[in-house]
């Protein structure tokens, strides 16, 4: 079975007392843990249901987030956050790992840009003097609706004279473990073009919490905009099937979908959307889909245009092909939620 992560704090760390936003999610999950692991006084303000659809429990979420306290309430509620999250009292810190869950345009304005207004505000008036952002790589070149709220919230918090650490990590193991069981029934990998135009260094849910946690010692992430990878060289997704077969015993077996293919998809259902608020949405998820086939989640060079694995730091010790030997030996699962794509 899979060791439990348990890295060494930071030597120097000081107990502060710190409010969770997104603590259900697997990456809020992971930074709840690390915060708990570096003694700090953790609180976290989640709704009386969360998970996908709902389906965790009051009890299910106490198991979850063990030696943290709950609060109950509304994200986008202004009054619910004062009221029933920050209750007037006194906090250090704010961490927000909020993030919509399908990236369409009102869902993200609601909670990636308003419920974290929301908080900055009722942070500010109990005196919290560090927020730090769970934010994303993509909003380097935003072309999408999530994209634009969540650079709108980093602008009011840079703004805000609060001290910040905005975090922008590249992908997320959950979201490249979604072709195993293709896989396994015997299906090929499917790849976008050849599946060498993008590259990513991907990071582990507990590596990006232990990052997100240290923001609160490390002086040298305060008030900074911060690209952050996994360990290891930038994978494309045609190494990503390639290990994949390796691991099963499997010959590698691929099928390309053209770029093209996808523009035609994204041409239609935005043309339909213009009658239809629901293939809006959908017309929405289709270019949130190509983006991600098309763009790499490394830092953007804004000199040349192009993306740069060399300057795109690293953190953690937990790689992609180990999460799969993992998922393989099924010592470890995927929970991707809504952001399933195959």
């Amino acid at each position: 079975m899979r060791e439990p992560h348990t890295p060494t704090p930071p030597i120097g760390s000081r107990p502060r007392r710190v409010l969770v936003l997104g603590a259900t999610g697997t990456i809020g999950q992971a930074t709840v843990r690390a915060l708990v692991r570096r003694s700090h006084e953790v609180v976290c303000f989640v709704r009386p249901r969360a998970g996908v659809g709902g389906t965790l429990t009051a009890d299910r979420v106490a198991d979850l987030l063990g030696g943290a306290s709950l609060r109950f309430g509304d994200v986008t509620d202004p009054q619910s956050l004062a009221r029933d999250g920050f209750k007037g009292e006194r906090f250090d810190a704010l961490v927000s790992c909020l993030a919509s869950r399908t990236g369409a345009p009102m869902d993200a304005w609601a909670i990636d840009h308003e419920a974290n207004m929301h908080a900055l505000t009722a942070a500010r008036q109990v005196g919290v003097e560090h927020m730090v952002l769970l934010s994303a790589m993509c909003v380097q070149k935003p072309l999408l609706a999530f994209q634009q709220a969540k650079l709108a919230f980093e602008k009011a918090l840079i703004d805000s004279g609060l001290t910040y650490s905005i975090v922008r990590p590249t992908a997320y193991f959950k979201s490249l473990s979604g072709q195993l069981d293709r896989l396994r029934r015997g299906k090929p990998y499917l790849l976008i073009g050849d599946g060498t135009i993008t590259a990513c260094k991907p990071i582990s849910d507990n590596d990006l919490g232990d990052y997100l946690a240290d923001c609160l010692d490390d002086e040298s992430r305060h008030d900074r905009v911060l690209p952050i990878g996994g360990p290891g060289a930038a994978i494309t997704p045609r190494q990503q099937g390639e290990h994949l077969f390796k691991l099963l015993g499997q010959k590698p077996k691929f099928s390309q979908v053209p770029v093209r293919m996808l523009d035609a998809i994204v041409w239609g259902l935005g043309t339909l959307g213009r009658v239809s608020p629901r293939l809006a949405e959908k017309a929405e998820l289709a270019r949130i889909g190509r983006y991600y086939a098309t763009e790499s989640m490394l830092v953007l060079n804004p000199e040349t245009g192009r993306y740069d694995a060399a300057a795109t730091p690293s953190t953690g010790t937990e790689t992609l092909f180990d999460f799969y030997a993992q998922l393989v030996a099924g010592d470890a699962s995927a929970d991707r939620g809504d952001h399933a794509v195959f």
